[in-house]
């Protein structure tokens, strides 16, 4: 029987390390390594609506932390969304802003609600003139089903430990000391809102309160009442981050993208887009919200 050569046995056995090293490295580099020597605009996006914030303050504590990343821009295309989260990516852009690395916000078609809030936490804030954005304010949506229960013969029962643990129950209607207390509830969040905008804003609590009645603006009109700083689109964004920093104009921007199966690619991204957000539209859980309401 004819022996294999010893040099084509080998090349059996290492080819296959060899591509599965590959694509190792290339799945690191998709994943987010940045080449040494390479400094670069870094790009975190918010997109939809907000439900969570690990991902995002996970993206700008890394994009900190790396001496490769010169400075950030942080895309935004979302009506707002959870409070909690809002809050804790805003705090994260502004711990970002204090290290003395460059965050700007580069507002898409909306950036409302809780994506201005975070916006207001960047160095500049960069919009188109058709952007939507503004929508200073707090909602709270309950369902109401006691009438239809009523009409179909089913009846609900609660025990609970205290005359407010049930409040907002769409089984019963709403007395008026209960709504007063929610509506305590949803002041106190706004404050808390138009407190952070005049922080990150450097301006008067009072002049922002008089923008913040839920009303959305253009980007030009942001712009002539003091809520964006700059029109201009995600380009004109990534070079103002390229000039403050001393990067060059052809200087990468470099985006971190999360692991996805080879498939995934195969889809369209507008087929995506559009599923991810109807499921998250549809299924987002109750509570206060900052949120564009029109963008559902």
């Amino acid at each position: 029987m004819k022996r294999e050569p010893r040099w084509l046995v080998l090349s059996l056995v290492l080819l296959p390390l060899a591509v599965g090293a590959l694509l190792l490295l290339l799945d690191r580099v998709t994943d987010g390594a940045v080449f040494a020597g390479s400094r670069t605009v870094g790009l975190v996006r918010v997109e939809d609506v907000i439900l969570s914030s690990e991902r995002t303050i996970s993206l700008l504590r890394e994009y900190r932390d790396d001496s490769q990343i010169a400075g950030v821009v942080l895309r935004l295309e979302s009506p707002g969304g959870a409070v909690a989260p809002s809050q804790e990516i805003y705090r994260e852009v502004m711990r970002f802003r204090e290290s003395g690395k460059p965050i700007v916000a580069s507002m898409g078609s909306v950036a409302a609600s809780g994506a201005y809030y975070i916006a207001c936490a960047a160095d500049r804030i960069f919009a188109s003139p058709g952007t939507i954005t503004g929508s200073i304010g707090v909602i709270l949506r309950l369902s109401r089903w006691y009438r239809l229960f009523g009409k179909i013969g089913i009846e609900m029962e609660t025990l609970k430990t205290g005359k407010y643990k049930d409040v907002g129950s769409p089984d019963r209607e709403m007395t008026p000391e209960e709504r007063r207390y929610l509506q305590g509830v949803i002041d106190d969040t706004y404050e808390q809102f138009v407190a952070d905008v005049a922080a990150g804003r450097a301006r008067q609590a009072d002049s922002v309160r008089a923008l913040a009645d839920g009303r959305v603006y253009t980007g030009r009109q942001a712009l002539a009442v003091g809520l964006v700083d700059t029109l201009g689109g995600l380009q004109d964004a990534v070079q103002y981050v390229r000039d403050r920093t001393g990067l060059p104009d052809k200087a990468k921007v470099h985006e971190r993208r999360p692991r996805r199966p080879f498939w995934w690619d195969m889809i369209p991204a507008d087929l995506l887009r559009r599923s991810a957000e109807t499921v998250e539209r549809t299924l987002y859980p109750a509570g206060i919200y900052y949120l564009y309401a029109d963008g559902l």
